[in-house]
């Protein structure tokens, strides 16, 4: 018998190399990009302590000690209401980010369609476009009111 007949067979062999080879890449695009966002419960979490942060160490002539004990305090308060809030409902924010995402993409279509009109002379379908010197052309009348665009 040879050396391959020999050795035990590895089924698992492919599938371990590729988690290995994933998990490489995991590691090398965290050390390139940083740390993974969290969940949108998570972020906001995070901008919460930030904007707290933020506030707390302005220190303005502006404000005196009264008046800086008072924002501490307003902070304490916003965090401690926003906290359990979060707590309890953690999905709702992936779903608000996810339909935020899903609306701006609508917006973003919406305008691409429309600047595509625009750009491609698309209220001329027959392709009889006027000329620039034209004096019928409605482009040379000055400035038009707004035109209503179609989101559906």
């Amino acid at each position: 018998m040879s050396d391959a007949t020999d050795r035990p067979v590895d089924d698992d062999a492919w599938a371990k190399a590729c988690a290995e080879d994933l998990e490489a890449e995991k590691a090398r695009r965290r050390a390139q990009h940083g740390p993974p966002p969290g969940s949108a419960a998570e972020e906001l979490r995070k901008l919460v302590d930030a904007v707290a942060d933020k506030f707390s160490s302005l220190q303005s002539p502006l404000f005196g000690a009264a008046a800086q004990g008072t924002v501490q305090q307003i902070i304490k308060q916003a965090k401690s209401a926003v906290e359990p809030v979060i707590e309890r409902n953690p999905d709702v924010f992936d779903h608000i980010a996810a339909a935020g995402s899903e609306l701006l993409a609508a917006y973003r279509s919406a305008v691409e369609g429309q600047e595509r009109r625009w750009t491609q002379g698309a209220g001329d379908p027959a392709g009889t476009e006027k000329k620039a010197d034209d004096p019928t052309d409605p482009r040379d009348e000055g400035p038009a009111a707004g035109e209503h665009i179609d989101l559906d």
